[in-house]
């Protein structure tokens, strides 16, 4: 390093972001390397940090803590954006289940750090840095990290000690458990994983070409067909005396007509006994000047409002079947209000087809580019959050979101509401990507070059065999207690227990390791469905442990 003093001095910053940097690179290099199979991933950054900071390199104390805490906003605030569309559907139907028995697993490892840290007389920094590793959190240590450096920085390195003694043993014991689980079970998982439902491509959504066989319904029009409004159906075509034309809601239906329906499998077939009966005629496969295609909403101006204002059908002659949002497809009403990125798919003639793609946008490299005014916007409305104090009955001192909390809940909110007049807070998959990974790995560098003399005692003269043990108990125990009961209880599939497990820890490799085991996306549909409440509790719970016990 005496070399880089001729370059730059050691307090300035330039020093410390090429040291951050070297760390960084270095960190995510070690990561990506497997052993048996398993790689730490972002957390090597953290590891390579604690090297760097055991043999002596140091740097500006003011320039480490600004990005520090500004690598946890930019961290904490993409994975808001990530989670906000998904997180009030995650709590639908099997939702609830799958995330209470998430929210178990999350409240259980929480309650068991406390008591094992206070059984063998560890200090609530350690115990909360534990409970982050163990369930191989870092935005739950980057919360607790930014609680418990406003009362001391001692404080805050303890829990890095702490959460980078437990990370290692943790990713093990998850795909640990999932084995043991698919041991005790062996039968009942041997029949899950051979009834696994098929993953469809589009959801549960069926076309149906029906005859209209029902007397009742001659000269009804389509928009006052019984029930067609409950049970979520649309019709988009109608062949009548040899001709095929696109369905509008004031389309006249005649007793020997052919309807095409759209809508979930279910309700296809509901819409079908009211109507007649299946037609051995596809409307889809009859050659026409109709077509369907999807189209993404990229145009400023159509953002806000509803199809119907739009005069989809009335002016351009073409009608919207159905949406997708957020990872979720659905049946459109005239009433559905357009947001940024949606991808709808419409039906008409090509000709109006191609122009109500243009009046929408469907600008797919429009995705790409990052809304930069909302994102400051987002970012500064959620440090004025976090800032707010929180009086909660039964703490002497109020709490704050802190600058973990605060970013985060505000980008959960704005990117669920997505759209306030002019200001869109869509992030693009891949600006959210890299914004997430620049933060966590200035954060994890920042604090691993804290961490780092303090880390090497603490394993070798110190308690640090004891706190790798008690990491391990509470990486299991939970999910192995919670595995068990949905099992015996909910004789839940075992694909969709191992996919809740992995979410409740937040931890990809035992997804990955889940989805090996089948080729199924019931693992990866369970983990998206509990990854948003558990990454609200695991940053919030942090928080509460230390405000509770040390406020």
């Amino acid at each position: 390093m005496a070399l880089l003093s001729l370059l730059f001095p050691p307090e300035s910053v330039a020093y410390s972001v090429f040291i951050i940097t070297l760390v960084g690179a270095a960190g995510l290099a070690f990561g990506n390397i497997k052993f048996f199979g398993i790689n730490l991933g972002i957390a090597g950054v953290l590891f390579a940090g604690i090297v760097f900071g055991h043999f002596g390199v140091d740097v500006n104390r003011e320039t480490l803590e600004f990005l520090r805490e500004f690598g946890l906003i930019l961290f904490v605030y993409a994975i808001g954006t990530q989670v906000g569309p998904g997180f009030f559907s995650s709590f639908r139907k099997e939702g609830i289940r799958l995330n209470l028995l998430a929210a178990a697993v999350v409240l259980g490892g929480a309650a068991l750090s406390l008591l094992l840290a206070r059984l063998a007389g560890l200090d609530i920094p350690t115990a909360v840095g534990m409970y982050s590793g163990a369930v191989t959190n870092t935005p739950a240590l980057a919360a607790a990290q930014q609680t418990l450096n406003g009362m001391s920085p001692d404080f805050a390195n303890s829990a890095s000690v702490g959460y980078a003694l437990a990370y290692p043993g943790a990713i093990l014991g998850i795909i640990l458990t999932m084995v043991f689980i698919k041991t005790v079970f062996r039968s009942q998982v041997t029949e899950d994983i051979k009834h696994v439902p098929e993953t469809r491509s589009e959801a549960d959504f069926a076309n149906m070409s029906i005859k209209v066989e029902n007397k009742n319904l001659d000269g009804f029009r389509i928009k006052d067909i019984p029930a067609i409004n409950e049970l979520g159906v649309v019709v988009s075509r109608i062949y009548h005396d040899g001709k095929m034309a696109v369905a509008h809601d004031d389309t006249g239906i005649k007793v020997g007509d052919v309807v095409l329906a759209v809508g979930r499998h279910e309700n296809v077939k509901k819409f079908m006994i009211v109507v007649g009966s299946q037609s051995d005629m596809d409307l889809k496969k009859i050659p026409s000047r109709i077509v369907h295609s999807r189209v993404i909403v990229t145009r400023k101006e159509v953002i806000g409002k509803t199809l119907d204002e739009i005069k989809l059908e009335s002016q351009y002659d073409v009608i919207a079947t159905r949406a997708t949002r957020a990872d979720v497809e659905f049946i459109v009403p005239d009433s559905y209000i357009l947001q940024f990125a949606d991808n709808l798919v419409i039906v008409g003639e090509e000709a109006s087809v191609a122009k109500a793609s243009a009046m929408l946008g469907n600008s797919p490299k429009d995705l790409n580019h990052p809304q930069l005014i909302p994102a400051f916007i987002g970012i500064g409305l959620g440090v004025v959050l976090g800032s707010i104090p929180i009086a909660i009955p039964g703490l002497s001192t109020p709490i704050k979101l802190g600058l973990a909390g605060g970013p985060l809940i505000m980008a959960i909110l704005l990117s669920y509401v997505q759209t306030i007049g002019p200001l869109n807070w869509y992030m693009p998959p891949a600006g959210n990507l890299m914004l997430r990974e620049l933060g966590i790995v200035l954060f994890l560098a920042c604090v691993g070059l804290k961490a780092g003399g303090k880390f090497m005692e603490t394993l070798v003269s110190g308690n640090g065999g004891v706190m790798v043990l008690l990491s391990f108990v509470i990486t299991v125990a939970p999910i192995i207690i919670v595995g068990v009961f949905a099992k015996l209880k909910y004789r839940l599939n075992y694909m969709s227990l191992c996919g809740v497990l992995a979410g409740s820890m937040t931890d990809p490799p035992a997804l990955a390791f889940a989805n090996g085991m089948a080729g199924s996306n019931l693992p990866a549909m369970s983990y998206a469905t509990v990854y948003p409440l558990v990454m609200i509790m695991r940053v919030i719970s942090a928080q509460v442990i230390v405000s509770l016990f040390m406020g």
